[in-house]
C-alpha cells in the first residue's frame, strides 16, 4: 500500500487522508485519494470513521493539504492499529 499523510484540525475531531494512487495504469492519470475521517474516542485508541473520499489530481491535492496547513491543520502520524 501506497504511504499515507495524515492531517487532523486544531479541535482534534477530524482527519485527512492523502494516499497517492499506486494503481494507475501508464500513468495516464495520476492522482490522490484524500479520505476525511471523524475521531471516534481519544485520539489513538480507535481508528478514524472515515466518512468521504475524493480522488483528485496531484497538483490539487497538494494545494488541498497545503490550505489545510494554513488553516491550522497539523500534520500526525498514523499511531492506531
Amino acid at each position: 500500500m501506497a504511504k499515507s499523510y495524515w492531517l487532523i484540525n486544531s479541535n482534534r475531531s477530524e482527519v485527512k487522508r492523502f494516499i497517492k494512487n499506486d494503481k494507475s495504469i501508464d500513468g495516464v492519470f495520476e492522482y490522490m485519494f484524500i479520505d476525511t475521517g471523524k475521531i471516534v474516542g481519544g485520539l489513538g485508541n480507535k481508528q478514524p470513521v472515515m466518512t468521504n473520499t475524493v480522488s483528485v489530481e496531484i497538483d490539487l491535492a497538494r494545494e488541498i493539504y497545503e490550505r489545510l496547513l494554513s488553516m491550522g491543520w497539523r500534520k500526525i502520524e498514523k499511531n492506531w492499529n
